[in-house]
Formats: C-alpha cells, sequence, structure tokens
C-alpha cells in the first residue's frame, strides 16, 4: 500500500479544481480503485451556505474558473481476487450545461464509469455487488439505468441501508425518479448497521446527510479505509467540519456525524475515501499544531 502524502497546502492548485483520474491503492489484499464517471460542479455559496465570503477569499484555490468547487463523480470498485464490488455507481449518461439561475450546482457530466471499468478489466457482469451510501442520483446512476432492458449489472446486488430504503422517494432536486427506484427494486437487499457485506467491508450507517446515509469501513491485513460518502463533499469540511451541505436532510445531524467521522480519522490516521473531493480522493485527516484538523491526500 502507498504510503507517500503531501499537505493539502502544497498540493498543485490544479489538482483542487479537476475531477480525479482514475487512481488505485493496495490496502492489505485487496486492490481499491476510484473509478470515474464524471464530474458535477458545487456552487459554493449555495453548497456550503455557512462559509462566508471571507472563507471563500481564503480558499479560492479550490475554485475553478467559473467560481465552482469541482466534485468529481464516480464509483470505488473493491477487488479481492476475481471477486469485485462496487461502491456507488456514479451519474450514468448525461451532460447538462451550467444554469447560472441553480444556487448549488453548475454543469454535469457523466458517463465514463463502463468505460474506465473496462480499462481494469472488468465488466459489468462480474460485480458481485453495488453498496450504495444513500439514493440520490449521482450515486445510483449506471445502476438505475438499462440498457436497453435489462440492468447493466446482471449479476450484482444493490446492498442500501434498510432506513435509507424505506424511506426513499422520488425527488427532483437529488435527480431522483420513480422509474429509477423502480428498475432498482428487484435487485434490493436492505443491510444492517455493523454487517460485512464483502470480505472486510462493513456498513456502518451515518445518518445526516440523508437518513440512511451509510459510510463503509474497509480493513484487510490490518490496513484500514474508510470511505466516507457525502458526510463530506469537500476537503475544506476536514477543516471546518461544522460546514453543512445545503441538501443535507438534516444540517444539525450531519454536522454532528462529521465532527465525529473527522475526529475519529485524525485520532486513527487511517485511510480514507471521498468520492468527491476532487482530485484528491484518497488521503488521512490530520491534526496541526493548534489542533486544526486538515485532509492530507495521497501522493
Amino acid at each position: 500500500m502507498t504510503s507517500l502524502h503531501t499537505s493539502l497546502d502544497t498540493v498543485a492548485a490544479d489538482r483542487l479544481r479537476r475531477p480525479s483520474r482514475m487512481r488505485s491503492i493496495r490496502l492489505g489484499e485487496l486492490t481499491i480503485t476510484y473509478v470515474p464517471d464524471g464530474a458535477v460542479g458545487l456552487a459554493p455559496r449555495g453548497w456550503l451556505p455557512d462559509a462566508t465570503d471571507e472563507d471563500w477569499g481564503a480558499h479560492a484555490d479550490h475554485l475553478d474558473d467559473n467560481g465552482y468547487l469541482v466534485a468529481g463523480i464516480g464509483g470505488l470498485l473493491i477487488e479481492l481476487g476475481d471477486r469485485a464490488m462496487l461502491i456507488d455507481s456514479g451519474i450514468g449518461p448525461i451532460s447538462v450545461p451550467a444554469d447560472p439561475e441553480n444556487p448549488l450546482i453548475g454543469a454535469i457530466e457523466g458517463g465514463a464509469l463502463l468505460e474506465n471499468l473496462a480499462r481494469l478489466g472488468r465488466t459489468p457482469d462480474r460485480i458481485e455487488a453495488i453498496a450504495f451510501t444513500h439514493l440520490h442520483g449521482d450515486h445510483l446512476g449506471w445502476a438505475a439505468h438499462r440498457a436497453p432492458d435489462s440492468p447493466v449489472f446482471t449479476a450484482a446486488d444493490y446492498l442500501i441501508a434498510e432506513p435509507e430504503w424505506t424511506q426513499r422517494h422520488p425527488s427532483a432536486d437529488h435527480a431522483v425518479t420513480a422509474d429509477m427506484l423502480a428498475a432498482m427494486t428487484p435487485k434490493v437487499r436492505t443491510i444492517t448497521d455493523g454487517e460485512e457485506i464483502f470480505p472486510g467491508v462493513r456498513a456502518l450507517v451515518a445518518p445526516g446527510h440523508t437518513p440512511g446515509h451509510t459510510t463503509f469501513s474497509i480493513t484487510s491485513r490490518g490496513h484500514h479505509l474508510l470511505a466516507f460518502g457525502d458526510a463530506l463533499h469537500s476537503p475544506l469540511q476536514v477543516r471546518h467540519p461544522h460546514w453543512s451541505s445545503g441538501v443535507d436532510h438534516d444540517r444539525t445531524e450531519s454536522a454532528r456525524a462529521r465532527h465525529h467521522l473527522v475526529d475519529t480519522l485524525a485520532t486513527s490516521g487511517d485511510l480514507a475515501f471521498g468520492n468527491h473531493f476532487a482530485d484528491v480522493v484518497f488521503g488521512t485527516v490530520e491534526r496541526d499544531l493548534d489542533g486544526n484538523t486538515f485532509w492530507r491526500p495521497l501522493l
């Protein structure tokens, strides 16, 4: 497993302003790969409304030329020999231009996940399960897509935390349609907090962003990684865990969960994965001499 890190302060500005390329690490016996599907621009003042104009002036290096936070969209491939599962499945084939009247998001592009899986030698029928952090369209994507008359992932169970699935509903705000939920339903198996869903992978329900938002703890041969889903959308929330997203289901609960997650990662030193963390998706949480937490990306 690679152990090279760099301070976020020394990361080249273009890495903070671009979606991640495909990145792979070894974790014990597991190979873990971020598989990009696309990207979305997040309007900083709408997405993180607790941040001030002064904050954004100090963190302008995180914004692209159009003034957006760059958030990658994709899935996390976990491989053990011939076996494989995904956490989330991108947004699917979509292209939406920026709407200047939208206070939350800019342009959205998706559709690269299957091509990137093919580059890794994985066809969709060789994925045995897809576990979802939550039921938003940028995480359901290809799993809710039919091509044209059958699921893309023909052999995969869809693993969703029980409180997330029982409270499912169509939502235009979160790009979830009734047809998407109906397409997924025959393949869904609900999972419980602490359940092992693949060798070394356990579901940890962490509500806040959604009612049943789920993180995934991944362990192999004494090495640990936490895939924390949308508990955080930007490395800046590691430094400012009180910054909740404007789209969080319960912003108070989200902040509570995020504080706990950030503190736990800073104490353990475990690796973590942030699906939307621009081109710094793998890293650790550390504390400076003043006790402030920050994201230290893997090189």
